[in-house]
């Protein structure tokens, strides 16, 4: 009789090992970033940007700011104002600025989207979700012991229109000029500019690359991403097979530098996929990562 129960004690003991691992397992595969290259459909062309950097819409809004403007509306929308103070170092920084609850996914090109977090009670770059605070919209305003040192305009919470930058004595430093999140200085180049057909997307900021890059088939759809840091390719740059815009599949992956100057590194091949989704080759320094 105890035999018996041994062996049934055993048996339940080597089920359940068996059945944790294929759990372990399914749970690696379904954590596995590369067990997939098959990625986020916002990356296909129903949301490319229209990059046509001329004076028409400067030259409207500059002919609306002129008219008498209502309270807190800024490009039509409805607007609350906001104010942030801030004690660093000894200088006492305040942030002024608009900000809209209207619902409105931020352009996924975009690299810095800035918003408000009211539980935090401070302006972020990145990380914005639906529901989790408000896109800044409309006039900003930095300052710094009460002078000003930076001023401009958002819309939907990427900068746009022209940006200045003060020094403590409030003497103009800079001035950049931006379009919907996009520097002006950005190099755009077209299969076909009467179509709006964008090839390539070069972010430009004080002479050097600076930015979100993008590489685009000429049916629109995403061929290549990746970000500059001061003129250098940093992080992970990603090639897309051209699915005829229904997927949008992962071809191979790069990795650079973490941060630009890093002479040391060097950019290696982090992992490939064929053109279903399938991993075909991922790098041992990857999977020790």
């Amino acid at each position: 009789m105890k035999r018996v129960r041994l062996l049934f004690l055993l048996l339940l003991v080597t089920t359940g090992y068996s059945h944790a691992q294929k759990q372990d397992k399914k749970t690696e595969e379904k954590t596995d970033p590369d067990s997939s290259g098959v990625v986020d459909k916002s990356l296909l062309p129903t949301t490319m940007p229209l990059l046509l950097f001329d004076d028409s819409k400067e030259k409207e809004e500059k002919k609306a700011k002129k008219k008498k403007a209502k309270k807190n509306i800024w490009f039509g929308i409805k607007t609350k104002r906001g104010f942030i103070r801030e004690n660093i170092r000894g200088q006492e920084i305040y942030h002024i600025f608009n900000y809209t609850d209207a619902t409105r996914q931020p352009d996924p090109y975009i690299r810095d989207v800035y918003w408000f977090d009211q539980g935090e009670r401070t302006i972020r770059s990145s990380g914005f979700t639906s529901g989790a605070g408000y896109l800044l919209h409309g006039p900003y305003e930095r300052q710094v012991n009460e002078v000003v040192v930076e001023s401009g305009m958002f819309y939907y919470g990427t900068k746009h229109s022209t940006w200045m930058l003060f020094d403590a004595q409030n003497v103009l430093q800079d001035k950049n000029h931006y379009e919907e999140g996009w520097p002006r200085e950005s190099r755009v180049t077209y299969y076909n500019r009467s179509s709006k057909t964008i090839e390539k997307i070069i972010p430009v900021q004080y002479g050097l690359e600076e930015g979100n890059f993008y590489h685009f088939y000429e049916d629109r759809q995403v061929a290549v991403t990746g970000e500059y840091q001061y003129g250098e390719k940093v992080g992970l740059w990603t090639e897309y097979w051209d699915t005829a815009n229904t997927k949008a599949i992962r071809k191979r992956e790069i990795q650079y530098q973490g941060e630009p100057f890093n002479d040391d590194f060097k950019p290696y091949i982090r992992a490939e996929w064929d053109d279903e989704g399938n991993l075909i080759y991922r790098s041992p320094r990857a999977q020790n990562q």
